[in-house]
């Protein structure tokens, strides 16, 4: 497991790729770890959503 400061720097990392826009598949994190849910978190957080339509 990391520690706090590379979970936090994953999730940064992760709001900043969804913010420029890279595809998810870009998390640089291997799938076991907890870097990459700290990351995909970060990218989830950032990502713009759409609005249902009504």
């Amino acid at each position: 497991m990391g520690t706090r400061e590379d979970i936090t720097r994953a999730l940064l990392e992760g709001r900043e790729a969804a913010r420029t826009g890279a595809p998810p598949t870009t998390c640089p994190y291997p799938r076991t770890s907890v870097l990459r849910t700290a990351w995909i978190r970060g990218y989830a957080a950032a990502r713009p959503t759409t609005e249902p339509d009504e």
